[in-house]
């Protein structure tokens, strides 16, 4: 079992870890980022309660709009919640980068323990493919959804909530299409791969984008002390 546990959290560690080192030009309170991350993983028991009680009752007629809409829908809301009310606002968010790193914390505890449930019940030969798909894909839609809300929170334009709404939107429209494609019964990996492909590209590029964000920031700060 320790294997199992072991095999299942080291996809979400790397992620984590390759996001947290691109940071090179501040460092992001461990205990803040671990926080989220807690937030993340004690999300996926509600969360999964939820799509339990709505299958079992057939609460939607449809399997599509069960497991690809409303699963979509419902994991991107309430992880864009806890951002919103427990960190949009804390004084350590203070920076655009840090909003990548955050949306990756949450996306990737919950994750992580939809990942250590999955692999004790079905074995240690799916690890692979759910590391570079649902893992890795939950972590580049926290990107998506903290680089807006870092752009949100450090925008000087009249536009926040339009970004915010964003934080929300882009994630959840890119997880109904990665469902889309998943629950497809034929040839699904023919559209999978170019949609990973392009999902790692946005993501890096939101990445960047956030980066330089950072630099213009550290340089204004710079200029207003002189």
């Amino acid at each position: 079992m320790l294997i199992l546990i072991s095999v299942a959290i080291a996809p979400g560690l790397a992620l984590f870890c390759f996001f947290y080192l691109r940071n090179q030009m501040a460092t992001e309170p461990r205990k803040t980022l671990l926080q989220t991350f807690i937030y993340g993983a004690i999300l996926t028991f509600p969360i999964m309660f939820l799509q339990y009680v709505f299958k079992e009752e057939q609460v939607f007629s449809s399997p599509i709009i069960q497991d690809v809409f409303f699963s979509s829908v419902i994991e991107e809301f309430f992880k864009w919640l806890i951002l919103i009310l427990l960190i949009y606002h804390h004084v350590e968010f203070d920076d655009p980068y840090d909003g990548v790193l955050y949306g990756v914390a949450v996306s990737l505890g919950f994750a992580t323990i939809e990942n250590i449930m999955y692999i004790m019940s079905y074995g240690v030969h799916t690890a692979f493919l759910r590391a570079i798909l649902p893992v890795s894909s939950h972590a580049l839609l926290g990107v998506l959804m903290g680089y807006y809300l870092g752009k949100a929170k450090f925008s000087k334009m009249n536009n926040n909530y339009q970004l915010r709404f964003m934080a929300l939107f882009a994630p959840m429209l890119l997880h109904v299409l990665y469902n889309m494609i998943f629950t497809s019964q034929q040839n699904w990996v023919y559209f999978m791969i170019p949609f990973m492909l392009f999902l790692w590209w946005f993501g890096l590029r939101k990445v960047k984008q956030a980066h330089i964000a950072l630099v213009h920031l550290i340089a204004e700060q710079k200029k207003e002390r002189q």
